[in-house]
């Protein structure tokens, strides 16, 4: 459909593909792949084998759209869309533009006054909150940690006193270190619950607290992962006296005190920042 020959413009049309099953596709998803004029796929090949599951052949032009391509073809699917042609854009599994690509290519169509439609599906977000057991009435999604230690270990504190349900992706090569870390700056007993591959054959939920999960996961893990985390439990001003009590009990033991503080927060689920100020107010009186 040319709708530039009305003075209209395309819509970019955001579909969830399936995380798993290839029949979880939704009937909107079969009817966009056989209607698009134009596909943009993070894998051509993966959309292919998709389509040809669902008995769908794809009568549009499919082009490539993954990472390292994005800044490169954003323009010239927005000239697709500004000359009055739908584009559809799918990635190998889940949503667009959540830990995939597509952000950059919504954000230049929003720019550009180009209408966005979005085709609701599978996500592993919603999926791995409904099934973990752990509050879902407020959470916060988090991607995937960064790769480097510190700017990862950074993170995990700034969110060890969250308080809402967390949601990571994440690496099967890198989920024992991760957990492991987590467990560090969140506190060992923390409870967790490790997705992996899910709606798939093998699909397996284990729920734990951290420190356990990081037993577990230094076995070897394969597939997709998903991770979700408790958020911290409200701290009172009793728990605050507490921990006030053991960071003098952690001293006197022979800890430093910058050492007793950030054991004791990560056990409870405090701010360092805190939990120091109420040290240090605490001796001065």
């Amino acid at each position: 459909m040319n709708k530039a020959q009305d003075g209209g413009r395309g819509t970019l049309i955001l579909a969830a593909a399936p995380i798993g099953r290839p029949e979880d596709a939704s009937a909107a998803l079969v009817n966009a792949l056989q209607t698009a004029p134009v596909i943009a796929a993070e894998d051509t090949r993966r959309l292919r084998r998709l389509a040809a599951v669902l008995d769908v052949r794809p009568p549009g032009r499919v082009i490539s759209y993954y990472e390292d391509v994005e800044a490169a073809r954003t323009p010239g699917l927005i000239e697709e869309l500004n000359a009055g042609r739908d584009v559809l854009l799918i990635t190998d599994a889940g949503m667009p533009g959540i830990s995939d690509p597509g952000y950059r290519l919504v954000t230049a169509a929003v720019g550009a006054g180009v209408p966005v439609a979005v085709l609701p599906g599978p996500s592993a977000v919603t999926a791995a909150l409904a099934v973990s057991g752990l509050p879902t009435d407020r959470f916060c999604f988090e991607g995937f940690p960064p790769r480097r230690a510190g700017e990862r270990g950074r993170r995990f504190a700034e969110l060890a006193a969250e308080r809402r349900t967390m949601v990571f992706f994440e690496s099967p090569r890198r989920l024992a270190s991760t957990l492991a870390e987590l467990a560090a700056a969140f506190g060992a007993d923390r409870a967790a619950v490790v997705c992996r591959e899910l709606t798939k054959t093998h699909q397996e939920i284990v729920r734990a607290p951290l420190g356990e999960l990081a037993k577990w996961a230094s076995a070897g893990v394969l597939g997709e992962v998903t991770v979700v985390v408790a958020g911290a439990a409200e701290v009172r001003n009793g728990d605050l006296a507490a921990a006030i009590e053991e960071v003098a009990a952690t001293e006197q033991a022979g800890s430093s005190r910058s050492d007793a503080i950030a054991t004791i927060a990560a056990k409870l689920g405090l701010r360092r920042r805190d939990l120091y100020e109420a040290v240090i107010r605490a001796d001065r009186t």
